[in-house]
């Protein structure tokens, strides 16, 4: 039986069929899934960052466009704006929600820039 098939086969389980598959497993190799699963998410909560950077790499081919999306989201004049892009790298934003930053990021890709999250 390939791994692909055994996938197949617990993902058309019930939950109760699902139960009786990790006690009989549980039995037969002495392993306790409820440590596993305690430490799992407890694992990956501390893992996930909460807060984000957004950071212009490059103003790209339109960089007017991208100058009109920094001066938005930053609320600066069109010269600071302007000096805030040729000076690319950079960070615009720091400590930003996940949400907010992808939403960032969309707008300035949008316009052409090249942007990474940090």
């Amino acid at each position: 039986m390939t791994q692909e098939q055994i996938i197949e086969a617990v993902e058309k389980m019930t939950v109760l069929e699902l139960n009786t598959l990790v006690k009989a497993i549980e039995e037969k190799w002495g392993v306790s899934a409820t440590a596993v699963a305690a430490a799992g998410p407890a694992a990956a909560a501390e893992d996930e960052k909460t807060s984000f950077a957004v950071e212009l790499t490059a103003a790209g081919e339109q960089k007017v466009a991208v100058i009109k999306v920094v001066k938005e989201a930053l609320a600066l004049g069109l010269a600071e704006a302007k000096g805030f892009v040729d000076s690319a790298p950079k960070v615009l934003k720091e400590d930003m929600k996940k949400e907010d930053a992808d939403a960032l990021k969309a707008k300035l890709e949008a316009a052409g820039a090249k942007v990474t999250l940090k």
